[in-house]
């Protein structure tokens, strides 16, 4: 239980830190984002009022009188109700409702995505580090090729071959923009269609480094003593496989799922660009150049509080699974 306890008061603390930071990063920033956000505001044909400035500064800093103290903990406050100001480059929408709407796509395209590859990249390097020497160590070299080609140039490829030579996938958008939006089976059926050629593009481009990393630890780790006891005493080779030598050779690998489902909330903007995919990726592109930076702020604070939950939730698992991460000194 202390271990658990441990573990929950250092990622409060990590919080609590990271949202500091989202305090003070724009207020030390060269000018005064206030006034810029305003000016833009008012370009949209915002009505720019007293109480409008006074939420802002709150938000990014500026030339309040308040004191300083007194705005960290009015931007705490803010933050609690889930107010993040108003999003210029989708005037005059809430930043919370700008991400709300673009997090879902991300998550479903890009977290399933990461998944499958985490999966697949285990599974194989299980097998091919199993049979070391074999044919099957011919994925290897063939999936790190993929890994190492640039994404932008796969996702390109994949479009001109897949899209618009043979025609098997939409090139464009989240969905048939013809359709209306809801949970009905022609909808769902579209956005899987646009969703498989991105999907299968991050399958493709990353899964080669899972199943290097998960080959190489089985290689080690078959040569322990404990593995040469457990064939000693007969037991079935896939038990041994599974049960005593992918056990232990996973636990880097989850460590390294940890940090990249974190970052799935980030999206791949590089994706989301080339198939025009409505993702947070491409929210946080258009934020940059809009000057957007309600916009941008609440998209960062929402980067950080997955990466710190997802840490935190495979650094509790870790717990389970290798029980020698419970044990103090």
């Amino acid at each position: 239980m202390r271990y658990y306890a441990r573990k929950l008061g250092f990622y409060l603390v990590a919080l609590w830190a990271a949202l500091t930071l989202n305090f003070f990063i724009p207020r030390m920033m060269p000018g005064n984002p206030v006034d810029a956000l305003l000016g833009k505001l008012q370009q949209r044909g915002g009505q720019v009022g007293p109480e409008v400035r006074e939420s802002y500064e709150v938000l990014l800093g500026g030339n309040s009188g308040e004191p300083l103290w007194n705005q960290y903990f009015s931007y705490l406050g803010n933050l609690a109700r889930g107010e993040l100001g108003i999003a210029t480059s989708a005037f005059p929408a809430q930043v919370t409702d700008v991400i709300g709407q673009s997090l879902l796509w991300t998550i479903g395209l890009v977290g399933i995505a990461t998944l499958l590859s985490f999966v697949l990249g285990v599974v194989l390097g299980t097998v091919v580090g199993w049979k070391r020497g074999s044919r099957l160590d011919s994925l290897v070299p063939a999936t790190t090729v993929l890994s190492a080609v640039p994404y932008f140039w796969l996702a390109l490829i994949f479009v001109l071959i897949f899209a618009t030579n043979l025609g098997w996938f939409p090139r464009h958008h989240g969905y048939d923009v013809a359709l209306s939006t809801g949970w009905n089976f022609e909808f769902i059926s579209s956005v899987i269609e646009h969703g498989t050629l991105p999907a299968l593009t991050i399958v493709v481009s990353s899964i080669g480094g899972w199943l290097l990393g998960m080959r190489n630890m089985m290689v080690s780790t078959i040569s322990e003593d404990y593995i040469l006891t457990a064939q000693a005493k007969g037991l079935r080779n896939s038990r041994i496989m599974t049960r005593y030598a992918a056990r232990n050779a996973v636990l880097p690998s989850v460590a390294g799922f940890a940090i990249s489902l974190g970052f799935v909330v980030s999206g791949s903007i590089i994706t989301e660009q080339v198939f025009s995919y409505p993702g947070i990726g491409s929210q946080l592109l258009q934020a940059v150049q809009n000057s957007d930076y309600a916009l941008m702020q609440g998209i960062f604070l929402v980067i950080t509080v997955a990466v710190l939950a997802a840490n935190l939730v495979v650094d509790l698992l870790y717990g389970v699974i290798d029980p020698r991460t419970r044990v103090e000194n």
